[in-house]
């Protein structure tokens, strides 16, 4: 119990860091009076690096770090960067670097924005550190806790009971009521030290099992297998090792190989990807055993298969990219809007987070009534039908943060507001439908795609023609993430392209200095169009994977003849899935 709370206290500090992180905007809007793409396109990078980083991570943790290691050098990168996010502000080192302590652009000097983003950096690692090794790394030390039921497990589930309550109350509504920024991101940073001070005073107590070998080197070792034997010819004589054809007399062998026995792939050869099939091929000039003995020149035919599983969930990927770009605009542009709206509840000045806590807590139901849903409906479309769901929602939130947009900006020209810092005399709630939309958007994608489950029949993998390996379900978790991260990043490209589109025949940009200036509706509708497209394509993509799945169990019927024919050279290997 003593471990589990040593780790939790991890997840506490990225919850209350999180909510310190969430304005980022406003914090470079305000204080660096930055223009709002500038200050979009460095938080969206920050946030989108958090979900791709994770993929090179997990090829660290599984061949050489582990979770441990991993865990306490994030641990510490998280720590540093609160700490250097803190003294980034003016007041903090305002007389070590000859600059004024006001909370004005011209009081941030090279220093500052040398330690503001070498900050933003570490955080990015640490938070992806945690989100690579935090879970598993918990789930190693279960057997320490064995012991634990009836009262004794009602107390181990007091801490995470109190912290989900108490974390967003005072992240998301006291910190708020902080002025001084360095204040309200040294709180967080505080807790970040003391969270990684406590958890490096538990390690020799520690469960920690050694990497035992990353999936993604199997992938590297096909490509480069089946490389080497790019201008190899197919002929009658050739075998594939691994496969269950293989006849041990057909390759020349030393006597201590000569009872070397191939074991059976447990994923059969598939007909598709055959350039990827010579990784396996068994060349007749070497012996078996010397050809088995260099990785990197002969694959398995399971090796081979794991790698086509990871190669046709491409296209799937790609569809999410675009709610990536539109869950960018959650803690961008839709947050700039609510700073410059009426916060005020009778007396009562509301907080921003508020606005995070109603799109995690939509979030987090969202996935949970899709799948009792999916449960009560056929199995065989549920991931199908969450997919379209989760397009649908991404339409729906751009076309009402559009709507609400155009109405926000018809009430700046009705009052002739001309100051961009002045108040406008509109509900900040008028932001909570579009927020509650993009939580169902995060909610229902983010479980398609983070689903560790074999072919649960709820998440995208169930799309994919074989059984995805057990060893290869983190790796394709981060993978999936890191597509949504790159939609995030993405969202700048976006953004950039669109307001070059915007003014060409000499018309004002979309996207101007201040928000009130900006004509973010316009962009909110672009971003319905597109989210539409993609609705289309992801349904033909959708189609197509069903009419692959369908082949593929053809094949594998146990009626069905292989044919022995070899593969055809000529036939070219492009894309990713034919």
């Amino acid at each position: 119990m003593v471990a589990k709370v040593r780790i939790a206290v991890l997840v506490w500090a990225d919850i209350l860091a999180g909510y310190a992180t969430w304005v980022m905007m406003t914090y470079l809007t305000t204080v660096w009076k930055l223009d709002i793409v500038r200050a979009g396109a460095i938080v969206n990078v920050f946030v989108g690096l958090q979900f791709i980083i994770p993929v090179g991570m997990s090829f660290l943790v599984d061949a050489f770090l582990g979770y441990y290691r991993m865990l306490l050098l994030s641990s510490l990168a998280c720590c540093f960067g609160m700490s250097l996010l803190a003294m980034s502000t003016p007041p903090v080192l305002s007389r070590f670097a000859g600059n004024c302590d006001d909370y004005q652009p011209n009081c941030i000097g090279d220093t500052q924005k040398a330690l503001f983003y070498t900050a933003l950096a570490l955080i990015a690692f640490g938070i992806s550190g945690h989100m690579t090794s935090l879970e598993s790394f918990g789930n190693q030390q279960e057997e320490l806790d064995q012991t634990a039921n009836g009262p004794v497990d009602l107390v181990r589930k007091l801490p995470g009971f109190f912290a989900v309550i108490l974390l967003p109350i005072v992240g998301g509504i006291a910190l708020p009521f902080i002025k001084p920024w360095s204040v309200r991101f040294g709180i967080p940073a505080i807790c970040t030290t003391l969270a990684t001070f406590l958890f490096i005073s538990g390690s020799p107590s520690y469960t920690n099992v050694e990497p035992q070998g990353s999936p993604l080197t199997t992938v590297f070792r096909v490509f480069v297998a089946s490389a080497s034997k790019m201008f190899s010819q197919w002929d009658a004589n050739h075998q594939l090792y691994g496969n269950h054809q293989v006849n041990p007399d057909s390759v020349p062998q030393t006597p201590s190989h000569a009872n070397h026995q191939v074991s059976l792939n447990s994923l059969p050869q598939t007909p598709s990807l055959r350039c990827l099939d010579k990784a396996a091929m068994i060349v007749p000039t070497q012996t078996l055993e010397q050809q088995v003995q260099n990785k990197w020149k002969l694959c398995k035919v399971t090796e081979v298969e794991e790698t086509k599983i990871f190669i046709r969930m491409i296209p799937m990927w790609s569809t999410f990219i675009m709610c990536g770009v539109v869950s960018s605009i959650g803690a961008t542009y839709f947050l700039e809007q609510a700073n410059k709206m009426n916060r005020k509840v009778g007396r009562l000045i509301v907080p921003l987070p508020i606005l995070l806590i109603f799109h995690d807590i939509t979030k987090s139901m969202s996935a949970k009534f899709y799948v009792k849903m999916v449960k009560m409906l056929s199995g065989k479309y549920a991931a199908l039908i969450g997919m379209i769901a989760a397009m649908l929602f991404s339409i729906l939130c751009c076309i009402t943060a559009a709507k609400v947009e155009t109405r926000r900006i018809d009430i700046i020209k009705s009052h002739g507001i001309l100051d961009p810092n002045e108040k406008i005399p509109m509900s900040m709630f008028w932001l909570v439908p579009q927020y509650l939309l993009l939580g169902v958007l995060d909610g229902i994608s983010g479980y398609l795609l983070g689903d560790r489950d074999e072919i649960s029949g709820y998440s995208i993998a169930c799309f994919f023609i074989g059984k995805i390996p057990a060893s290869m379900s983190s790796c394709l978790l981060f993978c999936t993430r890191g597509v949504f991260g790159a939609g995030l990043v993405g969202s700048v490209l976006s953004v950039y392209v669109v307001g070059k589109v915007s003014e060409r025949g000499g018309k004002p940009s979309w996207f101007q200095d201040t928000l009130n200036k900006s004509r973010l509706d316009k962009y909110y509708w672009t971003l319905a169009v597109l989210s539409s497209v993609n609705l289309f394509l992801s349904i033909l993509v959708a189609i197509w994977y069903n009419y692959q799945q369908s082949s593929i169990e053809e094949i594998r019927t146990p009626g069905y003849q292989e044919s022995d024919m070899p593969p055809n050279d000529d036939v070219q290997c492009c894309c990713c899935c034919a």
